[in-house]
C-alpha cells in the first residue's frame, strides 16, 4: 500500500494516495501522525485552537456567510524537525455539531474521523499545490530567507452533498516530494 517515506538524506515523499484512508492506523490521531509512524518518524505537534475569522482568501472557499471559523494552528515535528506549518479553518456549523474539531486532542483519526462521526464524512478531497513565498513568520519557523519560495498545499475536504467542512493550508519546509496517483480505469 502507498506510504509516505523519509529517505536517509530527511527527504519526505507525501504518497497522497491513501494518506486519508490510513488516518487511524495504529490508533494516530490522522494522517501525519499515521504516515509519519508508518515510515519510523517520531510524529509530534504543537497545537493552537482559536476561534475567528477566517482570511479572505480561506472565506471564499469555504462559502460560509458564517464570519466565524474554528481555526487549528500546527506545527508538525519529525523527532526535533519540523517538516511543516499548518492552518486549519472548520466552520462553525461543523464544529457546532462535532466539538471535538475545537480541542486540542481530537481523538483517533483526528478531525476528519469527528466529522463523520457527527455525519459530516468527507467524500470528497481536493487539493491544490502551489508554490508561496515565505512569509517572515514562516521563513523564521522553517529556516528559509523570507520570500523563498515553499510547497504549499491548500487541502479542501467537502462532504457528498457538496459542503466544505475543511480547508487546511499546509505549508511545506524544504525536502518535500508529492507524490499522486490517477486511475486510468
Amino acid at each position: 500500500m502507498p506510504s509516505n517515506t523519509i529517505d536517509a538524506d530527511g527527504t519526505i515523499t507525501r504518497d497522497a494516495r491513501s494518506r486519508y484512508r490510513q488516518r487511524s492506523e495504529g490508533g494516530a490521531h490522522g494522517a501525519f501522525e499515521a504516515e509519519t509512524k508508518r515510515s519510523g518518524g517520531s510524529p509530534r505537534a504543537e497545537i493552537n485552537v482559536v476561534r475567528g475569522p477566517a482570511p479572505a482568501e480561506i472565506a471564499a472557499i469555504l462559502g460560509s456567510a458564517e464570519s466565524e471559523a474554528v481555526i487549528r494552528q500546527r506545527r508538525m515535528f519529525d523527532g526535533d524537525r519540523l517538516v511543516q506549518l499548518c492552518d486549519t479553518y472548520i466552520p462553525a456549523f461543523v464544529a457546532q455539531a462535532a466539538p471535538a474539531v475545537a480541542e486540542l486532542d481530537t481523538g483517533v483519526g483526528g478531525i476528519i474521523n469527528r466529522m463523520s462521526d457527527a455525519g459530516l464524512a468527507q467524500t470528497e478531497v481536493v487539493e491544490d499545490v502551489t508554490q508561496e513565498p515565505a512569509t517572515a513568520d514562516q521563513a523564521s519557523a522553517l529556516g528559509v530567507e523570507p520570500g523563498a519560495l515553499l510547497l504549499t498545499i491548500t487541502h479542501v475536504g467537502r462532504t457528498e452533498d457538496g459542503r466544505t467542512v475543511e480547508v487546511s493550508k499546509h505549508t511545506l519546509s524544504p525536502g518535500w516530494t508529492l507524490r499522486y496517483g490517477v486511475p486510468l480505469s
